[in-house]
């Protein structure tokens, strides 16, 4: 007992101290490996010490930005683990794709794995329950209830100014052939239905919510418009001038094609958002802009 009371007399003295000094005590620190953990930890204004592939990172999800001060620990699936110890996080985490690294990464700090996109599971709800679970662990809980409530606001305000308009074809580029095409359990899909936008796709979707097919499967869907989402692998865009498959593709010799900036597929809240105001934005130009046929 006489320990534990020197412990904590040292303790508050040495806080006193920090406040007398016009300081305060450094916040808890949190590390993670995934991109869609890293998103909604800055919604919240958390601290994150550091992020896996920061310039990917940006190249995928685009908003919002890593902080300048974040570390780069390297690739997600190879973490450099030293450089994880040296910025001391007070945790790191992880999604369940990553949970063959938990023994190495416990050595350094507790680790929480955080689970979305659950086949079976509703993924608006889902989106909403992680923003909580992080809020908790990052002591932030007044703003990701603020994130919610901002984002349930947005998309009731898109889907009163969204213009009309026929199916949607979500897609991402794999190669010049292939496409990830978008629908149930994809956040893609839940903006759509949150909007109140129908989605063209319908067939089974894997675990991520997407169906990975050949561009000619997308003829069977003669009068949905294209949303092509960013970024388009290196070389593809080239191939596709070249291809006449692509282009005799009915909704490319219609001009039937919207082409969206980078938002993340298997993002949360703040992916929701950005895909949200990007796509309204896009439908609301298309019919006074002639709309790029790659």
């Amino acid at each position: 007992m006489r320990c534990s009371f020197v412990s904590c007399l040292f303790t508050r003295l040495g806080l006193l101290c920090l406040c007398l000094l016009g300081m305060t005590p450094a916040k808890a620190q949190l590390a993670t490996l995934d991109w869609t953990v890293a998103e909604t930890l800055i919604a919240l204004e958390a601290p994150l010490s550091s992020a896996a592939q920061k310039d990917a990172y940006h190249d995928w999800v685009g908003e919002p930005r890593l902080p300048d001060d974040t570390a780069d620990l390297g690739l997600r699936m190879q973490p450099n683990l030293e450089l994880l110890a040296q910025t001391q996080p007070e945790r790191t985490l992880i999604s369940p794709m990553f949970a063959g690294l938990t023994p190495r990464l416990e050595r350094i700090a507790p680790v929480t794995s955080i689970e979305l996109y659950t086949p079976g599971s509703d993924t608006w709800d889902e989106m909403q329950s992680i923003t909580r679970q992080l809020g908790e662990l990052a002591d932030r809980q007044r703003q990701a209830e603020q994130l919610i409530e901002q984002t349930q606001a947005l998309m009731a305000r898109l889907r009163d100014e969204r213009p009309d308009t026929g199916p949607l074809l979500m897609i991402q580029f794999m190669d010049a052939r292939h496409v990830r095409v978008f629908g149930d359990n994809s956040l893609y899909n839940a903006v759509l239905e949150q909007l109140e936008l129908p989605n063209a796709w319908e067939e089974t979707t894997n675990a991520w919510g997407f169906s990975l097919v050949g561009v000619e499967a997308l003829a069977r869907y003669p009068d949905a418009t294209l949303v092509i989402v960013d970024p388009l692998p290196a070389g593809v865009e080239e191939q596709l001038e070249q291809s006449g498959l692509w282009q005799q593709l009915p909704s490319v010799r219609h001009d039937r094609m919207l082409r969206l900036p980078p938002v993340w597929s298997f993002g949360a809240l703040p992916s929701a958002q950005r895909f949200a105001n990007e796509l309204v934005d896009a439908l609301e130009n298309a019919p006074r802009q002639a709309l790029n046929a790659l």
